[in-house]
C-alpha cells in the first residue's frame, strides 16, 4: 500500500509520461499530450491537501487499481453478477437463465460464451468437481475448441469476426482522426452499443480534441427520439430497474470484448463500521438513518445540506472547490456536524464556503467504499483508453446503469452542484477543467483500496480520471438515459417470465435467430393503422378518457385532450388539491401519462411517445394519467 508519507502525487514533481500498454497507445497518448496545454495544478494541489489531510490522522492515500484474481475466478464472479450463476454447475435451473439468454443480442451472447469456456478451463485444470459443459448449455463446444469447425460449416460471420478481430488488435493499432469540436452528432441508444462497435469494426475510430479548456466546444451529441420516446433513469419502475444492472453488465463486456479491452473489477470491499453518524458511514447506513427522518430520501440529507449552502453562497466564489479551507477548522465543522447536525443546532451561515467545499469532499472521501464503488472503479478510470469518444460515453452510460442506485443518485445530485459551478465560471474563475481536475482525486484516490500505481504511470492515470469526471459533468444528461435496447430487453424479460420459448434447439446462435424472426413476425402484424383505448386518471377523476389513437398521436396530445375535457366538461374531480390552477386551467405540465402493466412495471412516458407504437409493443397495459412529483403542488 501506498502510504500518505510515500503517495507517489506530489507537488511540482510531476512524473515523466509513459506510454500505455495497451493496443491503444498512441491514439490515447495523442489525446493526453493533447491536456498538456490544460493546467493540471489544480489536481496535484488537491493530491497534495488530501495527503497532508490524511498524514494528520495516519491514514493512507492511494489510486484504485484492480487486484490480481486466478484464473476463472473473475469469470465466475462476472455470471453470478450477470445473473447467470446458475450455469455454473446446477442443471436444474436452465429455465430462468434461457429466459435471459433470450433477450440476449449475438455480440452479448459471444461475451457471456468467452467467459464460460474461460471458467470452465480453469476448473478443468483445477481437477475440481466438472462445472456443466458448455455444449449442455448453449448446444455447441467451445469457441476455442470448435473453430475450426465453424469455419468450415456456415460460420457466423459475426462470430469468425469477433475472434479474429480480438488477435489483429494485438498488432494492429487504430485508425483515429479528430473530430470536429462543436460539430453536433447523433448517440444512437436503439442498437446495442456492442453491436454498433462491430459494425465499425473494420472503419477508422474518431478522437475528440482536448485542447481546448471550456465545454462550449466540446463534441455535442443528441439522442435522436425514435417512436417510443427517451426514456431517463427514474422512468422506469424499481422492479424493472433492477433488471438494468445485470443487462448493462453483459453489454459493457461485450461493447470492451469488441473494442480489445479487458473490464477491469475488483473484487467487492468489506465495510469497517463506525462509530460515526455521517462522515465515514455507508450511504446506504446513511439512507435508512435518513429515510426514518423523511422518507423517500434519495440523495444523504448531509450531502443534500452542504450542497444547497455552496449553491446559496458559493458558486460565485472564486476559487471555489480549488481554494482548500483550514484543515483544523474543517476537522471541528466535522465534528460539530456529527454532534448538531441531526438537532438542528449547526449554524451553516456562520461556516466560511471554502471550508464547506473541504467538508463536502472529506465527506466523498471519508465515505467506506469509493462513490463510483470499490468493484467498478478500475473500470470508470480506464474508460479513458477508448479512443473514441461517443464509445467512451457509451461505456460510462452503461457504468453509471451498474452503479447501486444509492450512489446513481448521490453521484447525480454531485454532478448537478458542479454543473451550476461551471456556469458561473465568469465570477468563481472555475471552468470545466478547473472543476474536472480538483474533483479527480477525491473520486478516485480512496484509502480503502491501497494498491500501488504502477511507476511511472501517475501522470497518466491522473490526466485520465480529471477527464472521466469531465465527461461526467458535462454529458451528465445524456448518460442519465436508459438505451431503448436495454428497456427493449426488459420488456422481453417480463414477458418471457408469463410466455416461456419452447427451448427446443439450445443452440445459442439457432435460439437468438429463432427469436428475432418471432418479432419480426409479430411486427408485420402491427400495421393497424388505429385504435381506440381508455386513459385511466383515478387518483383525479371517476372518469376515465378515451382516446382515439392514430398514428400521429403522441403522449403531448392525450394529456392535452385530458386537460381539455377537464376544463370544459366538468367531470367529477376526485382531488382537487393534486392539480395545479393558472387562469383558470390545468397545467399541462404538471401531468404526466405511465405505461402500467404488460411487459413492463411501470414506465413514465415521454410527451414526444407515439402511443399507438407503444400500444403495439406492449397491448396489454393500462394508461393511468398521474401528478408529476416533482411539481410544485397548491394547497
Amino acid at each position: 500500500s501506498l502510504s500518505a508519507r510515500n503517495c507517489p502525487w506530489k507537488m511540482n514533481q510531476l512524473p515523466p509520461k509513459s506510454p500505455l500498454a495497451s493496443p491503444v497507445s498512441e491514439s490515447t497518448n495523442s489525446r493526453v499530450e493533447a491536456l498538456d496545454s490544460l493546467s493540471m495544478d489544480s489536481f496535484w494541489l488537491e493530491v497534495e491537501n488530501i495527503k497532508q489531510s490524511a498524514e494528520a490522522e495516519q491514514e493512507e492515500c492511494s489510486l484504485a487499481d484492480v487486484k490480481t484474481q486466478e484464473e476463472g475466478e473473475a469469470e465466475a464472479e462476472w455470471l453470478q453478477d450477470a445473473g447467470l450463476a446458475d450455469l455454473l454447475g446446477d442443471p436444474g435451473s436452465d429455465k430462468d437463465n434461457l429466459v435471459l439468454l433470450s433477450t440476449l443480442t449475438r455480440t452479448q451472447a459471444a461475451a457471456v460464451q468467452r467467459r464460460l469456456d474461460t471458467y470452465s478451463r480453469s476448473r478443468r485444470r483445477k481437477n475440481k468437481h466438472p462445472v456443466r459443459d458448455v455444449r449442455d448449455i448453449f448446444g455447441v463446444a467451445s469457441s476455442e475448441e470448435k473453430a475450426a469447425e465453424k469455419e468450415e460449416s456456415s460460420p457466423d460471420p459475426l462470430w469468425h469476426n469477433l475472434r479474429t478481430s480480438n488477435t489483429q488488435r494485438k498488432t494492429q493499432e487504430y485508425s483515429c482522426t479528430v473530430r470536429n469540436p462543436g460539430k453536433e452528432e447523433v448517440f444512437n441508444m436503439d442498437v446495442a452499443y456492442s453491436e454498433q462497435a462491430a459494425v465499425l469494426l473494420k472503419g477508422s475510430f474518431l478522437s475528440e480534441s482536448r485542447k481546448l479548456k471550456d465545454g462550449n466546444a466540446l463534441t455535442r451529441f443528441k439522442i435522436p427520439k425514435g417512436r417510443l420516446g427517451v426514456t431517463r433513469i427514474g422512468d422506469l419502475s424499481a422492479q424493472d430497474m433492477k433488471k438494468i444492472p445485470t443487462l448493462a453488465l453483459i453489454e459493457l463486456t461485450a461493447l470492451c470484448d469488441i473494442l480489445g479491452f479487458e473490464l477491469k473489477r475488483n473484487k467487492a470491499a468489506k465495510l469497517k463500521t463506525t462509530e460515526k453518524r455521517l462522515f465515514g458511514v455507508p450511504l446506504n447506513t446513511l439512507l435508512e438513518n435518513d429515510q426514518k427522518l423523511l422518507p423517500n430520501t434519495k440523495v444523504p440529507l448531509l450531502l443534500q445540506a452542504l450542497l444547497s449552502c455552496l449553491e446559496k453562497r458559493g458558486l460565485e466564489t472564486e476559487g471555489i472547490l480549488r481554494v482548500s479551507g483550514s484543515q483544523t477548522r474543517i476537522k471541528s465543522l466535522e465534528q460539530k456536524l456529527e454532534r448538531d447536525f441531526y438537532t438542528g443546532l449547526f449554524r451553516w451561515d456562520e461556516v466560511h464556503q471554502n471550508d464547506v467545499s473541504g467538508l463536502l469532499k472529506r465527506f466523498i472521501r471519508e465515505l467506506p467504499a469509493p462513490l463510483l464503488t470499490a468493484e467498478y472503479l478500475p473500470a470508470f478510470a480506464a474508460v479513458q483508453n477508448i479512443p473514441d469518444l461517443k464509445q467512451r460515453l457509451q461505456a460510462l452510460n452503461l457504468l453509471i446503469l451498474i452503479l447501486p442506485e444509492p450512489n446513481r443518485n448521490t453521484l447525480k445530485a454531485l454532478l448537478e452542484f458542479l454543473s451550476k459551478v461551471v456556469a458561473r465560471e465568469n465570477n468563481n474563475k472555475m471552468n470545466l477543467w478547473n472543476v474536472s481536475t480538483v474533483m479527480a482525486p477525491n473520486l478516485f484516490m480512496h484509502k480503502g483500496l491501497p494498491n500501488k500505481i504502477p511507476e511511472g504511470k501517475e501522470k497518466q492515470l491522473a490526466e485520465g480520471a480529471a477527464d472521466v469526471v469531465r465527461m461526467m459533468i458535462h454529458y451528465q444528461d445524456l448518460l442519465w438515459t436508459v438505451s431503448s435496447f436495454l428497456v427493449a430487453q426488459v420488456r422481453k424479460l417480463n414477458e418471457s417470465n408469463s410466455k416461456r420459448y419452447q427451448f427446443c434447439d439450445k443452440r445459442i446462435k439457432n435460439l437468438l435467430r429463432k427469436i428475432h424472426a418471432d418479432k419480426d413476425k409479430v411486427e408485420k402484424n402491427q400495421g393497424e393503422p388505429s385504435k381506440i383505448v381508455k386513459v385511466h386518471a383515478s387518483l383525479l377523476l371517476k372518469d376515465s378518457l378515451e382516446v382515439h389513437l392514430n398514428n400521429a398521436t403522441r403522449v403531448a396530445d392525450v394529456l392535452k385532450q385530458f386537460q381539455k375535457n377537464l376544463c370544459q366538461n366538468g367531470w367529477n374531480i376526485v382531488n382537487t388539491v393534486n392539480l395545479l390552477k393558472c387562469n383558470n386551467s390545468t397545467e399541462c405540465t404538471n401531468l404526466l401519462l405511465y405505461e402500467v402493466g404488460g411487459n413492463i412495471g411501470e414506465h413514465c412516458l415521454d410527451p414526444d411517445t407515439y402511443l399507438l407504437d407503444l400500444y403495439h409493443i406492449n397491448p396489454h397495459a393500462e394508461w393511468i394519467i398521474k401528478q408529476n412529483p416533482s411539481y410544485p403542488r397548491m394547497f
